[in-house]
């Protein structure tokens, strides 16, 4: 478990931030933005929260997910190759597969797809479509990471079904599908 005591150390005042293996880098550093990111979209998944209403089951999964984030970003700022790479908390692929479960669960019941989506209609979906849109930021960022230095895989699946995930949860909050906002190709020519 984690301890803070004092919220700031002046360490970063130098433009530098330490990662999980005590290394310094800067924060402007792919690795930083990636895990930067990650916490933006838990940040969005909040404010999803903020309008779930009486939706308990769903607020469940939610608060889940950003747990789930909170390793996720244990996972990014400990590179493998560090001194504290081995025995990390590590995102594993049964987080990947609960996601693939609930996404299934929740898809079952929307209605299909006639067109592309905007992102509206309730505000509990436009918050999720912002969360998709950041986690898939995200997951843009932990690609680019992974191709200059080792990253876990499943991280980078993780993002991906979540950003999924979002998708099919702006639907099921939008009256499962039947308050989407609909794209209509060259409505306005």
């Amino acid at each position: 478990m984690v301890t803070l005591t004092k919220i700031y150390t002046r360490g970063g005042d130098g433009g530098e931030t330490s990662l999980g293996d005590g290394s310094r880098r800067a924060k402007h550093d792919l690795r930083v933005e990636a895990y930067g990111t990650v916490d933006e979209a838990n940040a969005a998944i909040g404010l999803v929260r903020l309008h779930l209403g009486e939706d308990a089951e769903l607020d469940r999964l939610m608060a889940r997910v950003q747990n789930d984030l909170f390793d996720l970003g244990a996972d990014l700022c400990t590179p493998e190759g560090g001194a504290r790479g081995e025995g990390a908390l590590r995102i594993v692929a049964a987080q990947v597969e609960a996601l693939e479960g609930e996404i299934d669960r929740y898809n079952a019941d929307l209605e299909p797809l006639t067109s592309f989506i905007l992102p509206g209609g309730t505000p509990a979906a436009a918050y999720c479509h912002l969360a998709r849109t950041v986690t898939r930021r995200a997951e843009r960022l932990v690609v680019a990471l992974a191709e200059a230095e080792p990253v876990n895989p499943d991280a980078v699946k993780y993002l991906n079904r979540l950003s999924d995930l979002f998708f099919v949860l702006g639907r099921h909050v939008n009256d499962r599908g039947g308050a989407d906002v609909l794209w209509v190709p060259g409505q306005n020519r």
